[in-house]
């Protein structure tokens, strides 16, 4: 008997996922738990196994499509099995009852003149379109749509940019941003191991101030007592922030044994959704390419992230001479909702005294 296959609840409050890639083809056989597809979702890429022993009769949904959790994604059968009526997947809301096109065209109302309006300024034969609003109504992005030229490569967004979207415009929707820099004296520090020292240093840093080290719940500041970073790692699929979990426990060495890991996993797309979530602060470098500054984005719901901006020999003045030291920029974006502004910059200055003192990451 044919079994639908279809996409579980992958948890941490996931409502859909893209199916990333197929692992099987339809005629294959596959054995219960078998990895038979990879799910991209806002977290990381996960495999997911077939519930039961057969044949996969039909792949419903495709590569690159998204589809709600529940949704049937194949069918698996019984060798020789034939379907005998179609598999659909189902909508994700019941389709509203369509209206006449000439309730749209006839409507005297001021939203349908101004989309007349606006068809006229963009040559656009009104009475042609095809709406996509509620109803088949015409929409504003109906008509741009018409108008729009097909010049250019189009590129879907999906996968890790998709999610990238959605972060960005959720963190600019909701976070009022403010950004602290000063410099840093990295002469002491081993660059190599920059981003590893820095976050064993944010992490003694956060146990002093707190407020830095949160997220806003409802109407509440929740305070977290555990010292769980992110950090940001490019990939060629987009940036990705794994994170190295009790790093106020952990020592320098252990730290950057664990970036390296995570970020090679990143690069490679074998995280775990475990190894992407529930970061309480984040650490991110701009890099040997980076400039002398940037603002990093804070990564929601955490409520501030430190930036390591470009470092190089630079001339300073040291005890009245002027002497060359590695100096860059350590900056600290913070939401305001939550921290003030003097206690992030305290926060900034205490992280920068650490690590030009690195024995002081440490206490």
């Amino acid at each position: 008997m044919a079994h639908t296959f279809t996409l579980p609840d992958l948890g941490e409050g996931l409502t859909e996922g893209e199916i990333a890639r197929w692992l099987v083809g339809e005629g294959q056989a596959v054995a219960e738990n078998e990895p038979i597809v990879e799910i991209q979702t806002d977290k990381a890429t996960v495999e997911v196994g077939s519930p039961v022993h057969g044949v996969v009769l039909r792949i419903v949904v495709r590569e690159g499509e998204v589809a709600p959790v529940g949704a049937t994604l194949a069918v698996i059968g019984a060798a020789g099995e034939q379907l005998l009526r179609p598999v659909e997947m189902p909508p994700a809301e019941p389709p509203l009852p369509p209206e006449p096109l000439i309730s749209v065209v006839g409507a005297d109302t001021p939203e349908t003149l101004r989309l007349h309006r606006l068809a006229r300024e963009l040559s656009v034969e009104f009475t042609s379109l095809h709406g996509t609003g509620p109803g088949a109504r015409v929409t504003e992005a109906d008509v741009r749509a018409a108008a729009a030229p097909t010049e250019g490569r189009r590129v879907p967004v999906r996968g890790i940019r998709r999610a990238i979207v959605e972060q960005v415009e959720r963190t600019h929707r909701e976070i009022p941003a403010v950004t602290f820099v000063e410099e840093c004296d990295f002469t002491g520090v081993e660059l190599g191991r920059l981003v590893a020292t820095a976050m064993k240093a944010a992490a003694a840093s956060l146990r002093m101030f707190p407020e830095l080290n949160a997220r806003i719940e409802d109407d509440e500041i929740v305070l977290l007592d555990r010292y769980d970073l992110g950090v940001a790692v490019d990939t060629d699929a987009g940036l990705v922030v794994p994170v190295v979990r009790g790093c106020d426990t952990l020592s320098v060495d252990e730290i950057d044994a664990e970036l390296r890991r995570l970020a090679d996993g990143a690069r490679e797309g074998t995280l775990q959704p475990d190894d992407m979530r529930d970061s309480t602060f984040t650490v991110t470098s701009a890099g040997k390419l980076g400039g002398l500054f940037v603002t990093p984005l804070i990564n929601h719901p955490e409520v501030a992230i430190l930036g390591l901006h470009r470092v190089g020999p630079r001339p300073v003045a040291r005890d009245g001479e002027v002497v060359i030291r590695e100096i860059g920029n350590v900056s600290v974006t913070f939401d305001h909702r939550v921290v003030d502004g003097a206690r992030a910059g305290a926060f900034c200055v205490d992280v920068i005294r650490r690590l030009e003192q690195p024995e002081q990451s440490v206490h």
